[in-house]
């Protein structure tokens, strides 16, 4: 089994949630590996849990996320629902993730039932393709950055490539920027698309605001961690294309940074926008 294949099956167990009764739901742990849970993982989880309790004809359009604690790999996460409305179009529900007893993420999830409408989007960065971006796993390597073995060995499942960052925020809307391309495997399936993009939404969204600081999120001069995070769903991700995560930060300060995202197909159009602040704690050594 190649080393994707083995991340796709990985992956693919990590986000199918098991039932454990109505409305409560488990998260597998990694018991063989250290540390905290990585945030997309959590935060996928959650809506994988919130989406077994609303029928397929609603799909989730929008989240928003609290972290909390840190979550441990070694230990399964308990995902409460519930159920706080259940209307002719929309579905709202709340998600409670819990390790030991105590919460260390909460998320509210809003389903729509699929609607024609108006309609505009943004347009697209003028980028390099994919073709002229460069591996995440080499660039991690090149800067030593001690990536956690679990969230390297799930990169490999999306095939994710960054871009040359922006730091001075060079570009039409003078703020510091970045961005990747990464794709969805269809062997995930349709039902899990949503789910997958947001798990991967997480991952180097909110270094985005260290980059006109010239630190990087690994530094041991930085304490950082994601405190929340919002996706809108704007259409559903294709499967086994290329997508572009283009990110940038309008603000950082207060030990704490802002970070926007929007994912495009190459076609321009817009499937997800997203929205992150996170902990930004400098501490220079002494």
């Amino acid at each position: 089994m190649t080393d994707e294949v083995n991340a796709l099956a990985q992956l693919k167990r990590l986000l199918v949630v098991e039932e454990l009764d109505t409305d409560l739901y488990r998260g597998i742990s990694s018991p063989q590996l250290q540390g905290r849970v990585f945030g997309g993982q959590v935060i996928a989880q959650a809506l994988a849990a919130a989406s077994g309790s609303v029928g397929p004809e609603r799909v989730a359009h929008s989240l928003h996320a609290y972290f909390l604690r840190a979550g441990n790999n070694a230990r399964p996460i308990i995902y409460r629902v519930i159920r706080d409305f259940d209307g002719g179009s929309f579905a709202n529900r709340r998600v409670v993730a819990l390790q030991d007893g105590k919460p260390i993420l909460n998320l509210a999830a809003s389903f729509h039932r699929q609607e024609e409408g108006l309609s505009h989007t943004a347009r697209m960065p003028a980028v390099p393709g994919p073709d002229h971006a460069m591996p995440i796993t080499r660039i991690l390597s090149e800067l030593r950055a001690e990536l956690p073995a679990s969230l390297a060995a799930l990169l490999k499942a999306f095939d994710m490539r960054a871009g040359q960052p922006d730091s001075q925020g060079n570009g039409p809307l003078g703020m510091p920027s970045q961005h990747s391309w990464f794709r969805l495997d269809p062997v995930l399936g349709p039902e899990l698309a949503r789910i997958t993009l947001a798990y991967a939404s997480d991952f180097a969204f909110v270094s985005t605001a260290l980059l006109p600081h010239g630190i990087q999120w690994f530094s041991p001069a930085i304490q950082g961690a994601s405190l929340d995070h919002a996706i809108w769903f704007h259409d559903d991700p294709p499967l086994g294309e290329w997508l572009l995560y283009a990110m940038e930060s309008p603000w950082s300060g207060k030990a704490r940074g802002f970070c926007r995202g929007s994912v495009y197909d190459q076609s321009g159009r817009l499937i997800a926008s997203m929205a992150q602040e996170g902990l930004m704690r400098h501490r220079p050594p002494t």
